[in-house]
């Protein structure tokens, strides 16, 4: 319970620095994420490029299908680990928004 202002001015600058706190991971993490996408498109981006140049100089069918091959799988693969990487931002990005709210839930409201 509130007794004074005393307690009241200190409950409010608490909740202040715990919305600053959270705002300024959810940033932190923010740009994390946008990182790791910018980074994931540069190199989609440049595997692309290199794997249109090699169907471009292919010299058979069979050559073309190979190359279209390999650079299938390596995308594939590429994409699922990112999505992996970027799922696990936002399951910590969740977790640092919760910490304000479980701290209040524990002290008691």
């Amino acid at each position: 319970m509130i007794r004074n202002f005393e307690d009241m001015q200190k409950l409010g600058q608490t909740n202040v620095d715990s919305a600053m706190k959270m705002l300024g991971e959810w940033n932190k993490n923010w740009q994390a994420i946008a990182a790791e996408m910018s980074d994931y498109t540069k190199r989609s981006f440049e595997e692309s490029t290199a794997t249109m140049e090699k169907l471009m100089s292919s010299k058979s069918v069979e050559q073309a299908v190979e190359i279209q091959t390999s650079y299938a799988k390596r995308a594939y693969d590429d994409y699922m680990q990112q999505m992996s990487k970027i799922g696990g931002l936002y399951a910590s990005m969740a977790k640092e928004a919760y910490k304000p709210v479980e701290k209040i839930l524990q002290n008691g409201g």
